[in-house]
């Protein structure tokens, strides 16, 4: 049994392992041992952990595997629940219902790549990391985190690749050398994945690089919140209605509430479920998926969070 895409798919956690402090891999497989999706380096599933809770993880095994997807989660004491459950209720033989895989972190074909991963932004790097090396890429991974104990793949990683990987715990070594490793272009694509400041500090030090030469994937939402906010008209072509979307009401919920169904599921422009073409109108982009580039094209949005710099918006739903 194969499937291009699940659509809450009930999967049965086939082992666990501890990987790191506070970070445990999970595997995941059809009760019946049939194949699950193909999927690429960069992308997540969706994992229903309770009502209304859905969380994204990175694949970080291996897309040749197809009867299993492993993703690895971290304990967060101060997030909101969900590691909390994953770490609790994943259990070896508990099932959990899975949507996806989807990707919004593709792996771009170049000849030098440099990867930059701090924390659990190890996950989607690992399989991106196996790629490079199997297509005999110039590469190089640097991985920061709070201390070795905490940096999860960090031993296997190094054993496999030897001196391509640098790991830098930041206990013993410090903050990662940004500007060392990011002076100037000339690294080929970079590739970073980790906490907020992290990425931030990555896009400032890339500010000005050729277009395309970052990028990067968030865990949290970035936390720009725009301009002001007013009311603004939203035309839902397919559908043949028109929503008022008054200030400090999601164009995602104001559709919902008009009846026309869209898939969603972190409501917080961080996992590219609501993507939605636009048709007429000009975005104002508050997502943390979408590039510089793709931003000023205009031709997409993810309607969770983002709004709109022209009074109405024509949208492909």
């Amino acid at each position: 049994m194969t499937a291009d895409v699940l659509t809450g798919v009930e999967l049965m956690v086939a082992g666990r392992d501890q990987v790191a402090a506070e970070v445990v891999a999970i595997r995941l497989c059809r009760a019946d041992g049939g194949d699950l999706p193909e999927w690429a380096p960069g992308a997540h599933i969706d994992l229903e952990l309770g009502v209304g809770l859905a969380r994204q993880y990175s694949l970080c095994g291996d897309p040749a595997e197809r009867s299993v997807l492993r993703i690895a989660v971290q304990r967060e004491p101060n997030g909101r629940g969900g590691s909390r459950l994953a770490h609790e209720r994943l259990t070896v033989g508990s099932t959990v219902r899975v949507s996806g895989p989807r990707n919004t972190f593709p792996l771009v074909a170049a000849r030098r790549y440099l990867f930059i991963a701090g924390g659990i932004g190890i996950t989607p790097v690992v399989p991106m990391v196996a790629a490079a090396d199997a297509a005999g890429a110039d590469w190089r991974l640097v991985y920061g985190g709070r201390s070795r104990a905490t940096m999860a793949f960090a031993t296997a990683l190094r054993e496999k690749y030897g001196d391509r990987v640098s790991l830098h715990p930041q206990d013993e070594t410090g903050l990662l050398d940004l500007a060392g490793l990011l002076g100037r272009p000339g690294t080929g694509l970079v590739y970073c994945c980790g906490p907020e400041p992290l990425i931030t500090a990555v896009e400032e030090h890339c500010r000005g690089w050729p277009p395309g030469c970052l990028h990067v994937e968030r865990f949290t939402a970035r936390g720009d919140t725009g301009a002001p906010e007013t009311t603004i008209e939203v035309e839902l072509a397919l559908s043949q209605r028109t929503v008022t979307v008054p200030p400090g009401t999601p164009i995602l919920r104001a559709v919902e509430e008009a009846g026309v169904h869209v898939l969603s599921s972190c409501r917080e422009g961080t996992c590219g479920t609501c993507e939605t073409p636009v048709l007429a109108g000009v975005p104002e982009h508050r997502d943390s998926l979408l590039t510089a580039e793709e931003r000023a094209v205009g031709d997409t949005m993810m309607i969770c969070v983002s709004r709109a710099r022209t009074p109405r918006l024509v949208l492909e739903l």
